[in-house]
């Protein structure tokens, strides 16, 4: 038994309808959510007189599972200590029926997206605004896993990845287990506390107040005992996955010398290269983690690869996948495929 199926599910509240919640003085909802395959929608209930909640319905079969799961995990969030991170973790109230699924009804968290700021104007071209968000990041990861180490275990988050990569696409993930298994076993040689991990901790799911982090949400990929450099390398490589969002194809990126946006994943080839002000940036963060998890700072490049490695590996989306092991492929060639060739498909499964 998993720690989590220790834990019950949040109560159904099968006494209470969607229309019974939402008609009452006082109260507004705004939609957030989008649409797509697999996804749900989010409505915000503002409420006058009581809590500001959110309620997640799923649109598919798929994203039930997710709603469910992810109620679970909140539950038993509850029971544990978090620290600093207190109050920014949503609490599960219940399910609710909406259209013959289970909703996740929760409580909201406060403050602002972080992803409202990094898209404003030149956001991610001051040093110093991109110097917080990171250092919002950092603080907040800092404070749950104090909150919540448990037993150590060896860091084999790209050996893991690696042999997702070798299930998936077999030609591709024989040539980079050759390449990068002494960076894996370089980073297995340590340990580090299990913790509660958020799974998806990327600056779309953090919420700001004065610089702090006050909301995180969507926890349907959490682990309650995992790698907490799982999430330290996410916020990274994410954040400069996104770095030339708003630059238009081969241009430069305001702020950041040397960079063009010439090609997907730009922006963490720059910081894989340790020039610039945002590698170096991206660099003392990794580093400042790893110290403070008792490893050597000087494995962050690893760390960067491994969280590339596990981005491809935990994404359901076969071209997403394909996208990310190419581009690790790309900054760590040497055996591998040339720039810009695809991994053969190898008669991977897409479902």
């Amino acid at each position: 038994m998993t720690a989590l199926a220790r834990h019950p599910e949040p109560r159904l509240l099968a006494g209470m309808e969607l229309s019974r919640l939402l008609d009452r003085p006082g109260v507004s909802v705004v939609l957030t959510g989008g649409r797509s395959a697999g996804s749900d929608a989010v409505f915000v209930i503002h409420d006058r007189i009581g809590p500001d909640l959110v309620l997640r319905a799923p649109i598919t079969a798929a994203a039930q599972d997710g709603i469910q799961r992810e109620g679970r995990l909140l539950a038993a969030l509850r029971e544990r200590p978090l620290g600093g991170a207190d109050g920014s973790v949503p609490e599960a109230v219940g399910f609710l029926p909406v259209d013959g699924r289970p909703a996740l009804l929760t409580t909201a968290v406060p403050g602002t997206p972080m992803a409202a700021a990094f898209h404003g104007w030149r956001h991610t071209a001051r040093p110093a605004a991109v110097r917080a968000d990171f250092a919002a990041a950092g603080n907040w990861l800092a404070d749950l896993q104090a909150a919540t180490a448990g037993r150590p275990a060896p860091v084999t988050l790209l050996w893991d990845a690696l042999d997702e990569c070798e299930d998936r696409f077999p030609a591709l993930g024989r040539r980079l287990r050759d390449r990068l298994g002494p960076t894996a076993d370089r980073l297995a040689r340590h340990r580090t506390p299990r913790t509660v991990v958020h799974g998806e901790f990327w600056f779309g799911n953090l919420l700001l107040t004065d610089g702090r982090v006050t909301g995180v949400v969507e926890w349907k990929a959490a682990e309650l005992a995992g790698e907490p450099l799982r999430d330290v390398a996410r916020f990274a490589v994410s954040y400069a996955l996104c770095l030339d969002r708003h630059a238009r194809p081969g241009r430069r990126v305001r702020g950041h010398p040397g960079l063009v946006a010439d090609r997907w994943g730009a922006g963490l080839a720059y910081a894989f290269t340790g020039d610039g002000w945002f590698a170096g940036l991206v660099r003392d963060y990794l580093g400042a983690a790893l110290h403070r998890l008792h490893l050597p700072p000087e494995l962050w490049r690893d760390l960067l690869v491994a969280g590339v490695a596990d981005v491809a590996a935990t994404t359901a989306d076969f071209d997403s996948a394909r996208d990310h092991w190419t581009l690790l492929s790309r900054i760590t060639r040497g055996t591998g495929p040339p720039d810009g060739t695809p991994p053969e498909r190898d008669g991977a499964d897409r479902t």
